[in-house]
């Protein structure tokens, strides 16, 4: 009695790990029932998981075992490492770049001949959001001023800029009531950077932010900008904010290029003692896609443009980077 029994129990074990242990052509969708499906698919995720544990945990203890002789960690592919090689990567000891440096559009900055200071407006009769949002910038860059469009046109704005001694016109353009579109002219020779703002987080929707910046100058750190057209959007990022920064406000601006978008964040670092920093998000964020290059000053009719956005043929091989 009691062998019939233990044998019954063997062969519903033996059915129960049959179910789990899937043969290698099993496909789940092929099974019509919903219910069913969903429950062999549940099964089928947690074994794999499972599997997933067992290996790693072998490969530590066989890494732990080896010691010193264990091989190197197999790098993971990823779509930064897999980049396709760009011919106008910037090599820093190129002579023809330094040479570009010495002589473009933000020479007189880099030397030291002229100090940023940037006018920010808008776009027509702009609403509650992007005004904050506009105001929020202008506590982020120095010397950075806030003035309402007005109906103006762009091109006469510049000359009265040129007036006041800007160097920088700053639009932030909005649609829907909500920031959408970026401007970014250099005075007084250009260039001019039009870019599409995604992501727009005001300091209220910050959680677990800091107290508000101040008036300190802050320290920009630029990543990733490795092309030549790269190096220009970098250079003309560095040249919004002052060359020499107040290390007493521990403000920090990050501009981070990542697979052709620019994350912008702005944060606050926190001696917690001699060996461990943390850092403080203080805002406002948001993300950067440039959409064209343009020589001189704004100009949306005779301007030449150095670069153009053609999304259908740049963005065809998505391991192909532009900046």
């Amino acid at each position: 009695m009691f062998e019939w029994k233990r044998a019954k129990e063997e062969v519903k074990m033996e059915k129960s790990e049959a179910e789990a242990a899937f043969p290698p052509t099993f496909n789940v969708s092929e099974i019509k029932n919903k219910q069913r499906r969903h429950s062999m698919f549940v099964k089928y995720k947690q074994e794999k998981s499972k599997l997933k544990i067992q290996l790693k945990k072998k490969k530590k203890k066989e890494r732990k075992a080896l010691g010193d002789k264990a091989p190197p960690k197999e790098v993971p592919k990823t779509i930064e490492n897999q980049r396709v090689y760009d011919e106008t990567t910037v090599d820093p000891e190129d002579e023809e770049i330094a040479f570009d440096e010495g002589t473009d559009e933000f020479s007189a900055y880099f030397n030291g001949l002229t100090n940023p200071k940037v006018l920010i407006t808008t776009s027509d009769r702009p609403r509650g959001r992007t005004v904050k949002f506009c105001e929020q910038l202008a506590t982020v860059i120095p010397d950075a001023h806030v003035y309402y469009r007005r109906g103006l046109a762009l091109k006469r704005i510049i000359p009265q800029c040129l007036a006041r001694n800007f160097t920088y016109l700053m639009v932030i353009n909005e649609d829907r009531k909500m920031p959408n579109g970026l401007v970014l002219c250099h005075l007084p020779d250009g260039p001019t950077a039009h870019f599409k703002i995604s992501n727009v987080r005001l300091r209220k929707e910050m959680k677990r932010r800091g107290k508000d910046p101040t008036e300190h100058f802050p320290e920009v750190i630029l990543n990733n900008f490795t092309t030549r057209l790269g190096h220009s959007i970098g250079r003309q990022f560095a040249a919004l904010f002052p060359q020499d920064p107040q290390f007493v406000g521990r403000q920090v601006a990050t501009f981070h290029n990542q697979r052709d978008f620019v994350f912008f964040r702005f944060h606050r670092y926190i001696f917690k003692n001699e060996k461990k920093v943390g850092i403080q998000e203080l805002g406002p964020r948001f993300t950067l896609k440039l959409r064209s290059l343009q020589k001189g000053t704004f100009d949306s009719k005779f301007g030449e443009y150095e670069w153009v956005l053609k999304r259908h043929e740049m963005d065809a091989c998505r391991r192909k980077f532009q900046l």
